[in-house]
Formats: C-alpha cells, structure tokens, sequence
C-alpha cells in the first residue's frame, strides 16, 4: 500500500507541476530529461530514477485535459459561449474551434493568479530541490483547492460529501479533491445556465414581437426566423455582445 501511495503522489504532482508550467511557458518551468541505458530503477539514494519520472510526465500529460476541463473555469466560459451562439440562432457560427480556443485562453487569462501561486509555492521549491514531494504537493494543489472550493456552493459540497460518506471538515481546506471537483463543476453549470438565461431572454422576446407582428400581417407562411435573425445579429453587434459577455464572464470571478 505505501508504493502505491507513493506512486499516486507522485502522479499528482506530476499533474499539479504540468499546467502551471505550461501556463508560464517559461524556459525553465520543466526539469531537464534525459533517457540513460541502466540503472533505470532506482537511483542510488532511492529516488525515483528519470526512466520513472518520464513515465509520471507522460502519465499527468494524459489526465491534463480531464484537469482543465473540471479544475478549471473552462466549464462555466465554454458554456456562456455555446449559449450565446444559440440564443442568436446561428448554430454553427462562430464554430466549435473558435469557441473552445476563446474559452481556453479566457481559462488561462482567469487562472493565471492561480497558476502563479501554484509555482511559487509549491512546484520552483520542489525543482529548486527546496522541499520533499509530499510538501511540495500539498503547497501545489492548495491554491488551486481553495480556487474550486470558493467557486463552488456549500449545498453542493454537501451533496458530494454526503454521497462519498465523508466526514463534514471543519476547515475548507480539509475538503477532499473527489468532493470538492464535482461539486465545483455542479456549481459552474448551475451559474453557466442562470447567466445563459439571461442572455437568451431578450433575444426571446425579440422573437416573440417578431411571430406576432408576421402573425398579424397574416405573413403565416413566412418563417420568423428569416426575419428575427438579421434583427439579433444587429443587436448584438449595436451592443458589442461578445465584450460585454466575455467582461460579465471575467468578473464573475473577481466578485
């Protein structure tokens, strides 16, 4: 049990260290490696070898988008934007790649801070050799726990709590990551659908003063989209709609 314990913390800190430090790009935010013939087990001083090491990079690089789409605010952004393009009745503009591209650098842009954090105090210690691993990854993942556990309602916490049997903590902090993730991505899908509500509700009624005034011409025949369409795409442009949603969408985790 305590080699796979091992092996596990390793794999999680290999993951924490994998997107603050693809989110720097700096040059020296990933370890030198290098592959050697022999003496691929352990290292004389019973470290983990390179050889492993690579297999704990390669391992954390496959659990990197599952991460970003659950430990980060991509959920609630990618959302937001399919919903706008739906309100506006353009199904496949703008398409699938540009939304998702906007989303995720609007993910990188809110997380930064915490990916900051994340470096500083737990992932350039423990390559500068200053810490163990163990420490190094609970200085990692804390920031970014206390990120998903702000963002996430206390109704829902309990709900995940509640279904995993565990003790209610009585510190934040003392949250475990199998509660605190899917009640974060529950709460972000909750606040993504209240703020679609509120951008396709005017579109809504511009549609229903468009079926009425067709309705009343008896212009039956003449589908109100062919005429709704034109008038949303004007409205949103006269208003500058992708600013002002991608602005409401960086404040609301600012609050």
């Amino acid at each position: 049990m305590s080699g796979r314990r091992k092996t596990l913390s390793l794999g999680l800190l290999a993951a924490a260290v994998l997107l603050p430090a693809l989110a720097f790009g700096a040059d020296n935010a990933l370890p030198d490696l290098s592959i050697k013939i022999g003496n691929s087990e352990m290292a004389s001083d019973g470290q983990i070898s390179t050889a492993l090491k690579i297999v704990f990079l390669l391992t954390a690089l496959s659990f990197a988008p599952a991460m970003v789409l659950t430990m980060t605010c991509f959920t609630r952004i990618a959302v937001v934007l399919g919903m706008v393009r739906t309100a506006l009745g353009v199904q496949s503009l703008p398409p699938n790649s540009v939304i998702t591209g906007l989303a995720m650098f609007l993910t990188f842009a809110v997380m930064g801070p915490v990916f900051h954090q994340m470096y500083d105090q737990g992932v350039k210690p423990y390559m500068d050799e200053q810490m163990g691993q163990e420490e190094a990854l609970n200085k990692t993942i804390a920031p970014l726990k206390k990120f998903l556990i702000s963002h996430a309602r206390e109704k829902d916490l309990a709900l995940f709590l509640d279904i995993t049997d565990s003790e209610t903590p009585q510190d934040e902090m003392d949250v475990p990551f199998y509660a605190a993730v899917p009640a974060f991505v529950l709460s972000e899908l909750n606040t993504a659908f209240q703020i679609g509500f509120l951008i396709a509700l005017p579109f809504l009624v511009l549609d229903l003063v468009v079926s009425s005034v067709l309705t009343s011409m008896s212009m039956i025949t003449l589908p109100p989209v062919v005429i709704s369409l034109p008038l949303k795409l004007m409205l949103f442009v006269i208003v500058d709609g992708w600013h002002l949603v991608v602005q409401s969408l960086v404040q609301t985790y600012k609050v």
